[in-house]
């Protein structure tokens, strides 16, 4: 059975303006597609706004979406929360934020305080510092998932009841599960499946290793996002299989469906991404295939939606009647 979506919440997605007083560097003081890895990415140097976003969405229900720190200047980590705020405010999401925190900074319990003024913060998305390819070694490195300043970090969060979004290519996802299972509590989503940038049979295999590794620690979710390789087009067929393998590994109630819009559009669309995983969650039940569109990134972001005040209607616009390095 192909389980195509009555409604979605998207657990992975950035808005942006690019314009005075909103200073993301990526995007608007240098252009360099060598260290960006989808290559090209000139078409996203521009605002994508919320009705931008739900302008993708035509023909889908969208009831809430999580949104993700975009690399926004860190000294501005606080105003892009502030104005997600008033995003949700005047279109009804984002339902959930994702912010900055400099997680090895001395300083981190107030910066994190800070964020939590504000009621939509569920969460903090701070990158380690990651080798440039499977072959390269940079453990024990300043800023390195060994670098001691992580497990003090991540127990901020821990205690503070905020999650953590990580973000590594395949190659770091053991690592990550070594440094995850020394702070309990701790709640995870793991990022564009892990990033399963090489798709040759011992590449998959490297990458099913660190993703059961992180699947062994009941408290790590796994986003099934992003799933465009550098140098290399869309294959829905190896798109379907990865998904399947990730929902094979975590289980469907540690799964959740995410756009990564507007960075996904560089490699495909959100009509190909949605048959892509239709197809791949063919063989679950009905009831799985709702968890992983929708009911997941409820539970793990803890979003009422009867609480928000409005909800992102069927025709892509907002509705007043209430329900239930870069971005990427």
């Amino acid at each position: 059975m192909t389980h195509l979506p009555d409604a979605i919440v998207d657990a992975h997605h950035h808005i942006w303006r690019l314009d005075a007083g909103h200073h993301y560097p990526w995007l608007q003081d240098r252009y360099d597609p060598r260290a960006f890895f989808l290559g090209d990415y000139a078409t996203l140097r521009r605002d994508f706004a919320a009705d931008d976003y739900l302008a993708r969405w035509q023909g889908i229900r969208v009831d809430g979406t999580i949104h993700v720190e975009a690399e926004r200047d860190r000294a501005e980590s606080l105003a892009e929360t502030a104005w997600l705020h008033e995003q949700h405010a005047r279109h009804g999401f984002p339902n959930a934020v994702v912010a900055y925190v400099d997680l090895l900074h001395d300083d981190r319990a107030d910066h994190l305080h800070a964020q939590l003024r504000y009621p939509l913060v569920r969460g903090v998305r701070c990158k380690p510092r990651i080798a440039a390819d499977a072959m390269q070694d940079v453990r024990r490195e300043p800023g390195t998932l060994q670098d001691p300043r992580w497990r003090a970090g991540l127990h901020a969060l821990a205690a503070n009841g905020l999650s953590w979004d990580l973000r590594v290519p395949y190659w770091h996802l053991e690592e990550a599960a070594d440094l995850i299972a020394t702070v309990p509590g701790l709640r995870v989503a793991v990022e564009h499946a892990g990033l399963p940038w090489d798709r040759s049979e011992a590449g998959l295999s490297k990458w099913q290793q660190g993703m059961r590794a992180l699947a062994s620690l009941p408290g790590v979710h796994v986003k099934l996002s992003e799933f465009g390789l550098p140098h290399a087009a869309w294959n829905r067929a190896d798109n379907v299989r990865v998904i399947r393998l990730a929902i094979d590994i975590f289980g469907a109630e540690r799964c959740m469906f995410a756009s990564n819009l507007p960075v996904s559009g560089l490699r495909t669309n959100v009509g190909e991404l949605v048959d892509t995983m239709a197809q791949a969650m063919e063989g679950l039940d009905a009831g799985q295939a709702r968890a992983i569109w929708r009911d997941n990134a409820l539970m793990f972001y803890r979003i009422a939606l009867g609480d928000a005040p409005a909800h992102l209607g069927r025709d892509g616009h907002a509705s007043t009647a209430s329900t239930g390095a870069h971005a990427s």
